[in-house]
């Protein structure tokens, strides 16, 4: 008996301490401590606490580092504007980097814009398209589904519309797990999965109807990849810590951030 109390004692301790420490992970500065946010009408996971940062584009289990707010990587000291020539969107980007017009995907509403942004070395990272059709949720066998997490979720205040599956916007850095831990940011009011599962995690924002919805990201549809698959442009990383990492100390997911809250899209 004497045992058995002493295990039950040093059970509720190790609770009390694990739950502690998810508390004071609430008030992260997006520098180490997780803050979590959960998906509206979802509970967090097992062991998450919920950050005080509002509903996030998609719930998840527990990441080291986790940031609610925006990335504690430094940013570049020169930027930029990229207008398209029809004045339809607008958005901050380092002066050298290079946003290039191309040519709108097929099937895309007519005054649809495609650019792409890629570094001062030529190095793609991000696309925005507008004049998107509509589609639907992604879905697949419930064994086939993978658990994901967010690892950071800022708003930002873009046009939208509400309906089922959709929250405000907001420019997110998500990781899927697969063989590896498979990352993607972009800007999104597409909920995930409700149980932090999900077949694809879509980077992608509705619009009113006869708008288009868009999109602003490196992938526009991230998966856990198989390991014949090409990853690029989406992130591999070994462990979430690499992923916290990324975003909360590179100057890269920095940048990037920077340059998706400033998109302004004409109404």
């Amino acid at each position: 008996m004497t045992g058995t109390r002493a295990s039950g004692r040093m059970g509720i301790a190790a609770v009390v301490l694990l739950t502690a420490g998810l508390v004071a992970g609430c008030s992260s500065d997006g520098k180490g401590a997780p803050a979590w946010t959960a998906e509206p009408g979802t509970s967090p996971a097992s062991g998450a606490a919920t950050g005080s940062a509002g509903p996030s584009a998609a719930g998840g289990s527990a990441t080291p580092g986790a940031s609610a707010s925006a990335s504690a990587g430094a940013t570049a000291a020169a930027w930029k504007v990229f207008t398209d020539p029809a004045k339809t969107v607008s958005f901050e980007l380092p002066q050298d980097w290079i946003a290039q017009s191309v040519d709108p995907d097929k099937g895309t509403l007519p005054g649809a814009v495609k650019i792409e942004v890629k570094d001062a070395e030529g190095t793609y990272l991000a696309t925005l398209q507008t004049g998107l059709p509509s589609t639907g949720a992604a879905s697949c066998a419930a064994s086939a589904r993978k658990p994901y997490v967010v690892v950071s979720s800022v708003p930002v205040e873009l046009p939208h519309s509400g309906g089922e599956g959709t929250i405000d916007p907001h420019v997110v850095f998500r990781v899927i797990q697969g063989y590896r831990y498979f990352g993607s940011y972009g800007i999104t009011n597409l909920v995930g999965g409700a149980d932090s599962k999900a077949c694809q995690l879509q980077n992608v924002v509705q619009r009113l109807a006869g708008k288009g919805n868009y999109s602003f990201s490196d992938v526009r549809s991230l998966k856990a990849f198989a390991p014949d698959e090409k990853v690029a442009p989406a992130k591999a990383f070994d462990t979430l810590d690499q992923a916290a990492g990324y975003v909360n100390k590179g100057s890269e997911f920095a940048n990037v951030q920077r340059m998706l809250m400033s998109l302004k899209i004409k109404n």
